[in-house]
């Protein structure tokens, strides 16, 4: 039998960040996940500059893409502003900053470089059929033994589910996007400006959409909070796209779907014994925006200090200090609930969208505060 210091299932940006880390400690580590990396993984997909601090990522590095990469290498579209609006709104809000507040990246490729990076052990292709707990050490698939399992699996990570149960009735983001390389004769593609992706909030302000120009790709989706509105919402962003000339007529066929828990809306344990959660699979989506690369990548790196500070001693109460480093980073609400608090009572969602039409608003909350967390510095764990 494999034995490791640490078995991580899920090589997505936590699993691959928290492996990095703890491989820098000098740890023996094993990241398993069931695909096999390079994934096709949607994702609108932009990191901002204290993710790329926290990684310590060479932008130009990372352009240059490995000698398997497609011509050109990989995708690392700076975004220097964004324009927000309504769906089926007339105007949008064009917001510029004259500077690259944040980057658009690949999952496909974002993804494969952070898990090649990492240095750990890699078991792909290998899905968890069996998790056994004995004497303080967890059995993997009856063929690898380990102290300390990290369960980075996204929102139906079978880690989690080994110390939570089934997926419980919380309620869940559920999107539909699709990510194509433009066709060299598209003209409306071609007209999005790659340096500003464009944002729609629903007019029940339950969710959005983007339209988002990565260099030769377009990514577009949407996302709500009510599952059973969704192929209806999303068939109408689609229309208010094409009708605005934002894209060409859409086949419905390239949408792809996936779903995921906020901060602050599931009661998942993200704690066990020899048992760490992050990323999707501990429902850290930030309650705004529903960006989960951050959180998923801040979340890595605390489960990688905390299991250091353990010094393979991993009780729930030594791993306890991660739970309460999460509460202490993450957030407030989602982005209803939060525009209602800055509104007096007995105002409804038509005052909470015209909000969403104004200049100030929309820099400073909008966009600063909910979607770069422009006030959060990078993470500090060295």
């Amino acid at each position: 039998m494999d034995t490791c210091d640490a078995l991580i299932v899920g090589g997505g940006p936590a699993g691959s960040t928290c492996a990095w880390k703890l491989r820098q400690a000098g740890l023996d580590v094993v990241v398993m996940d069931a695909a096999v990396f390079p994934r096709d993984k949607l994702c609108a997909g932009w990191i901002t500059p204290p993710v790329v601090a926290e990684l310590d990522l060479d932008p130009g590095a990372y352009r240059l893409g490995a000698p398997e990469s497609a011509a050109g290498g990989r995708t690392f579209q700076p975004i220097t502003g964004f324009r927000v609006g309504l769906i089926g709104g007339r105007d949008e809000v064009a917001t510029s900053y004259g500077r690259p507040v944040s980057f658009g990246i690949r999952r496909c490729e974002f993804d494969h470089y952070l898990l090649q990076r990492s240095g750990a052990r890699l078991r792909l292709g290998e899905p968890v059929t069996s998790l056994q707990s004995n004497r303080g050490q967890w059995i993997v698939n009856g063929a690898i033994r380990t102290p300390m399992l990290v369960g980075a699996g996204g929102h139906f990570c079978p880690v989690s589910r080994s110390i939570n149960g089934p997926s419980n009735a919380a309620p869940v983001v559920v999107a539909q996007e699709a990510e194509f390389e433009i066709d060299s004769r598209d003209r409306a593609a071609l007209a999005i400006d790659g340096e500003a992706p464009e944002l729609y909030f629903c007019r029940d302000l339950k969710g959005y959409g983007w339209c988002f120009r990565k260099q030769r790709h377009l990514n577009i989706g949407l996302g709500r909070l009510d599952r059973q509105s969704l192929p209806a919402a999303a068939a109408g962003f689609l229309a208010f796209l094409t009708a605005r000339a934002k894209i060409s007529p859409f086949t419905g066929s390239r949408w792809r779907g996936h779903a995921y828990a906020l901060y602050g809306t599931s009661n998942r344990r993200v704690v066990d014994q020899g048992v760490l959660l992050a990323g999707d699979a501990a429902g850290l989506a930030y309650p705004q925006s529903g960006e989960g690369i951050r959180p998923a990548i801040e979340s890595g790196l605390l489960a990688a200090v905390t299991i250091i500070e353990a010094a393979g001693r991993y009780t729930r109460n030594r791993l306890q200090p991660y739970e309460d480093r999460l509460q202490a980073r993450f957030g407030t609400g989602p982005v209803s609930r939060a525009l209602a608090r800055m509104l007096p009572a007995g105002f409804g969602t038509s005052a909470a969208r015209r909000l969403l039409e104004m200049p100030a608003f929309v820099r400073h909350v909008v966009l600063d505060r909910w979607f770069l967390h422009a006030r959060e510095a990078a993470l500090t764990t060295r």
